[in-house]
């Protein structure tokens, strides 16, 4: 008979990840681990750098759960923010510049649709497809941002458009994605 694997919710997750739970965190790892990675891998390309840095957003996860609100959103979008932040980071410390990630305009689009078909699906609220709905200089934009961790002056060089142009383009899709979402 194969071992009864523990199913939690988020609010008994949460309470043993503070209460230091190993057999919690372990579930933890079992479940969100490939998707953090997914995460990581959009940034970090390098698959020995992206395996740290996934062992890095977990002792993170485990130092910092404290700081988890659930007031201000889900453990997965917390989890996953972090993964973001945590591969962005280790981009950033090594010096290295988002070297194979460049490309311009539709480039940019196509590229992002032919790597959704072969990526771990991450994206539980469907925000890629709202994404995709947007005009193409949001899609764009937002894409860059959200998606593969470029800053606003990384997308106003790559894309050969002004920082005001890119802030002014980013604020309105968002504007136009909370729109959607609250539809």
């Amino acid at each position: 008979m194969p071992p009864v694997t523990a199913t939690y919710s988020e609010e008994e997750l949460v309470l043993l990840l503070k209460q230091q739970s190993r057999e919690a965190f372990n579930y933890l790892y079992r479940q969100y681990s490939a998707v953090l990675y997914g995460v990581i891998t959009k940034v970090v390309y390098d698959e020995h750098v992206a395996q740290d840095v996934l062992q890095d957003v977990f002792v993170k996860i485990w130092n910092n759960i404290e700081q988890y609100n659930a007031q201000k959103g889900r453990l997965y979008t917390w989890m996953i923010n972090i993964a973001r932040n945590s591969a962005i980071d280790k981009l950033r410390s090594k010096g290295e510049i988002m070297k194979g990630k460049i490309q311009t305009g539709e480039d940019v689009v196509n590229n992002l649709a032919q790597g959704m078909k072969t990526e771990q699906a991450t994206d539980t609220i469907g925000l890629r497809k709202m994404v995709a709905g947007l005009k193409p200089e949001y899609e764009t934009i937002i894409s860059l941002a959200y998606f593969k961790g470029y800053t606003l002056d990384e997308i106003s060089k790559t894309l050969q458009i002004p920082l005001g142009t890119v802030k002014t383009r980013m604020r309105s899709g968002i504007q136009q994605l909370r729109e959607i979402f609250n539809n």
